[in-house]
């Protein structure tokens, strides 16, 4: 054990050559595969349905100050850490808290929890994107969008009387569920980089010309010059607004799949010479980027609406669903070749959303395999199937978007913000295992980190991420949450955290099976002591160091 090592815990011994000899885990071909995984994760349907409005809120061209600051100071920072955790300890989100210290891994736990729910009511969202692609091509949704999406798509039962549950089967949406279930624990079915990492390396490219099309045709929209000058234009007074800078950081946040295990469960599957932090860096910015093109699709659309129909673009500016489903089918009603701007942007929708549906049940898959022992094809099978069960049957019914509304609220403003802030407090104030990553961070990147990073990672997001949840507490204990009862959001809300809360103890509770490694770091540690709290010590195995070993390293850099 090294001296470094935090007392009673037992650190294997560890190779510091860069070679994994303790761990015989699945793995990316290359880190383009998994460039393109975690892309396709962090580029989800809140690109595309809620940065812009956002943006829009919160100052327009203003707005992307804040934005840039919360990027550099949270977004690519978090992933460092949690890309550096997954490298460093080489398991599912569970199994690299319970190798960082055993009573952390109720960590993971919550994480996967999360992770459950928020995969649960995904796929029927995905459902409804992929009956809007058809739906297209004939405006199927009539005259009257927003009406027909609520009574006649959804046959919607908001259960006003208090009610929680209706029972009553959407069949079109329950067999696009089906679909979208069976497409994801496919994919889970194979390994890495024949199932994630290929997806992600067809899918994205093909999201991105779907979309730059979708953009370039909405450009040429009349109208679409009052929507970009809406969104633009600077609001140079919301800088001094707190509430701006917490937007930016709660955007930034949600869009990078930060928090809830996905970064950490794909970094494990990263080979041992993988240059962590430039990873960081083009995930982080190829996400913003992204985020900030769908901006522009968007609002050149909402400005030919909002020119169709002779009002300011703030009367057709919308979000979420809203947006997707309700504003967009008007203003494809409106355009020439609608229809043809309708499958882009639905087709666009489904990808990017089904790439996150597959990392967010890869959270759990991962968990449910490293704790049983059992091969990822069979786990994806006996987890898979029985959430598509649940999935289905829930979300299916007349009070699916009761339920999405509800689960998505708790899960996103409360789980994910709850697990990131209980992370890195606990990483940062309990364990102390800051220097620790950041040594490990330096020792297989050619951009180091340092002081600033661990100001960033440990102190300004915490910070931030407490208050943006305070808020969010006070805000639903006292207001409740928009038109729903108390029973309901009981319900679909609360217990949902509480179930999260109740299934993550059991867990921790359940022995590992058949797991050589339990404590410290399972294969290499890179020259860096498990527990070390000395960030300066040399180390022979950095980059840097190990320049002269380059071509024999090479491969596992590709």
């Amino acid at each position: 054990m090294s001296a470094d090592a935090p007392a009673g815990q037992n650190t294997p011994a560890a190779a510091a050559d860069g070679k994994d000899a303790k761990v015989n885990r699945d793995a990316f071909n290359s880190r383009m595969l998994f460039i393109f995984a975690a892309i396709g994760s962090a580029v989800g349907l809140g690109n595309i349905w809620r940065f812009p409005y956002v943006a829009y809120e919160s100052g327009g061209g203003a707005f992307l100050i804040p934005y840039l600051f919360a990027l550099l100071t949270a977004g690519i920072p978090l992933l460092w850490l949690f890309f550096g955790l997954g490298h460093r300890f080489r398991g599912s989100a569970p199994m690299v808290f319970r190798r960082l210290h055993p009573k952390a891994e109720i960590i993971g736990w919550f994480q996967t929890g999360v992770a459950a729910f928020i995969g649960l009511y995904y796929a029927v969202i995905l459902a409804w994107a992929g009956l809007y692609i058809f739906k297209s091509f004939n405006k199927g949704w009539g005259d009257d969008p927003s009406s027909y999406f609520a009574n006649d798509f959804l046959e919607s039962d908001q259960l006003g009387d208090g009610g929680l549950f209706s029972g009553n089967v959407v069949w079109p949406i329950l067999i696009a569920m089906i679909v979208v279930w069976i497409i994801t624990i496919a994919v889970l079915a194979l390994n890495v980089s024949a199932g994630i990492g290929r997806v992600g390396m067809i899918f994205i490219p093909i999201l991105v010309v779907l979309f730059i099309i979708l953009v370039i045709r909405a450009l040429f929209l009349d109208g679409a010059a009052t929507g970009l000058d809406a969104l633009f234009s600077p609001d140079w007074s919301a800088l001094t607004d707190s509430s701006v800078w917490i937007a930016a950081y709660g955007q930034i946040f949600f869009s990078l799949s930060i928090g809830f295990g996905i970064m950490i469960t794909y970094a494990s599957y990263l080979k041992p010479r993988t240059n962590l932090t430039a990873t960081g860096l083009v995930t982080g910015f190829a996400n913003s980027a992204f985020e900030v093109l769908a901006g522009i699709g968007v609002f050149a659309a909402l400005g030919f609406m909002a020119v169709q129909q002779s009002v300011p673009v703030d009367e057709v500016a919308e979000s979420g669903i809203g947006l997707s489903f309700m504003a967009f089918p008007a203003i494809i009603n409106e355009m020439p070749a609608g229809g043809l701007f309708g499958v882009l942007f639905f087709g666009s929708l489904f990808i990017a959303g089904i790439t996150s549906l597959i990392s967010i049940i890869e959270v759990v898959i991962s968990a449910v395999a490293d704790k049983i022992s059992v091969p990822r094809q069979r786990v994806a099978i006996l987890v898979g199937v029985p959430m598509a069960i649940v999935s289905c049957v829930i979300f299916s019914t007349s009070t699916g978007l009761m339920a999405v509304d509800i689960v998505d609220k708790f899960t996103n403003n409360i789980g994910i913000v709850f697990c990131a802030i209980l992370a890195t407090v606990v990483i940062a104030y309990v364990l102390r295992r800051t220097a620790e990553m950041q040594r490990h961070l330096n020792a297989v990147s050619s951009f180091k980190v340092g002081a600033i990073w661990k100001t960033c990672a440990f102190i300004i997001t915490p910070i931030v991420l407490v208050y943006t949840l305070v808020q969010e507490l006070i805000n639903l204990i006292k207001d409740g949450y928009g038109d729903y009862t108390s029973g309901q959001v009981l319900t679909w809300g609360w217990s949902v955290l509480i179930i999260v809360a109740i299934v993550g103890i059991i867990h921790v509770s359940v022995k590992y099976r058949a797991t050589a490694v339990l404590d410290g770091v399972p294969g290499s540690d890179f020259g860096v002591p498990v527990g070390t709290r000395d960030n300066k010590a040399p180390n022979q195995f950095t980059v840097g160091a190990a320049a002269g070993q380059t071509s024999q390293k090479e491969s596992d850099r590709s």
